[in-house]
């Protein structure tokens, strides 16, 4: 299964290895699923994770945060999905979404409610539904 994992669950799950998020990035550690990641993302994970309330819970530095985000980019596949035209109420989701409606990934998990609004028209998951999935 081709999977993207919103930013916000990716680092919560970092964060928190034993909540719902942290199984979700376990099974990809794991090798469960394929993790597909929009290339902007990974710019808006090295910003999030470079936040000091995030690197007081994870203790890492820049040089782990750099190590982090080049396993991202070996281990995931990272695409470039083209501009489309879709309605989203944060322009912040807007490469997700784009590499879901591309058909880059079979599902998006999210805890990002903007997102989750529109899983009557796309494959969105809370991580929690993800989880139960993945048992």
């Amino acid at each position: 299964m081709r999977v993207i994992l919103d930013t916000n669950v990716l680092v919560s799950g970092l964060m928190f290895p034993k909540s719902v998020p942290g199984a979700a990035v376990a099974a990809w550690r794991e090798g469960r699923f394929d993790l597909v990641l929009p290339f902007a993302q990974l710019g808006e994970i090295g910003r999030v994770l470079a936040y000091p309330k995030i690197r007081k819970v994870l203790h890492w530095d820049d040089d782990t945060i750099g190590r982090f985000l080049k396993q991202l980019y070996l281990r995931a596949e990272v695409v470039e999905p083209r501009a489309a035209q879709l309605e989203v109420r944060d322009l912040a989701d807007l490469h997700v979404l784009r590499a879901l409606a591309a058909g880059a990934a079979e599902l998006l998990v999210t805890g990002d409610d903007d997102l989750l609004a529109l899983r009557a028209r796309y494959a969105i998951e809370t991580p929690a539904e993800f989880a139960r999935r993945l048992r």
